[in-house]
């Protein structure tokens, strides 16, 4: 198994720098310093700024971009850059823990439907469609209104609202790999369906599942942002840059800075999440490069 597992990172790891050169795959290293940039960035906020997220400066409030305040300061004179960083722990914490949650479900739902198929298939499917049908939005608006706005409730229901398009995807590509082969000897040899799911067909769309999981990463973090805009999510005095551009649109015309720093902020991740997951998607699919891996 570990020697099976080796053997496949070191095929994506050569896939990768058979891509890299090329121009197209240049976005993939793009959103991976940009990614990279902003966690290190919010991982060592308690360096980059002077202030505490939470110290206020009646003083100074609403104070627009200086060499004290590198991004200006809010309506309680909080410095917006630190606030920011901060803020980036947060809500960076959530959308990566909903992504696992909800890749977690996608994969068990969608490689036990492909696998067994018949009623097994027939079932999940219609559990997958039923959690189509409601708006996630508003189904997750609807819980937490109901049962409060604690940060492990929004990680879990935003996860447990965003696999159906996961579970769809790893179900179509496990259908067209369990006819295959290599699959057929397994069986014939008595591996078990767990050992088969496991050892031969979850490897072989690693690819889907990792470019996939990028991609929700930044839709969930816009997910986080709306909810704690309309005062659901991250509740103050913690910041996420959801609260903080909250917070800076009652004095967008006067104090613009307020919310344009956290907006910027999640519209630079979102991009770079989405150019990385399409970079994955592009360098890991053998079909992309003719005379290349299979």
């Amino acid at each position: 198994m570990a020697l099976e597992v080796a053997r496949r990172a070191g095929a994506l790891s050569l896939r990768l720098r058979v891509a890299w050169p090329r121009p197209r795959y240049r976005w993939l290293a793009v959103g991976l310093g940009v990614i990279v940039a902003i966690g290190l960035a919010a991982l060592a906020a308690p360096w980059l700024s002077p202030y505490t997220p939470e110290e206020q400066s009646i003083v100074d409030r609403l104070q627009p971009p200086s060499v004290a305040h590198w991004l200006g300061t809010d309506a309680l004179g909080r410095d917006l850059l630190t606030r920011v960083l901060w803020g980036g722990r947060v809500s960076l914490a959530i959308g990566l823990l909903s992504m696992a949650i909800a890749v977690g479900v996608s994969v068990l739902v969608g490689a036990t439907a492909g696998y067994f198929g018949g009623r097994i298939d027939a079932l999940l499917m219609r559990l997958t469609e039923l959690v189509l049908v409601f708006p996630p939005f508003f189904f997750i608006i609807l819980v937490l209104a109901t049962f409060g706005n604690s940060i492990p409730l929004l990680v879990a229901v935003i996860g447990l609202t965003s696999w159906p398009v996961g579970a769809r995807i790893v179900r179509g590509e496990v259908l067209k790999l369990k006819t295959r082969e290599f699959v057929l000897a397994a069986r014939a040899l008595g591996a078990s369906s767990g050992r088969i799911i496991l050892r031969h067909l979850l490897p072989n769309i690693l690819a889907v599942i990792i470019s996939s999981a990028t991609i929700r990463v930044g839709a969930n973090i816009l997910v986080e942002a709306g909810l704690s805009y309309l005062g659901l999510g991250v509740q103050p005095p913690l910041a996420s840059w959801g609260n903080i551009v909250a917070e800076g649109a009652r004095v967008i015309r006067t104090a613009w800075w307020v919310t344009a720093a956290p907006a910027a902020a999640i519209f630079l991740t979102v991009l770079a999440f989405n150019l990385l997951g399409e970079g994955l998607r592009d360098a890991l699919d053998p079909r992309a490069r003719p005379g290349q891996l299979p």
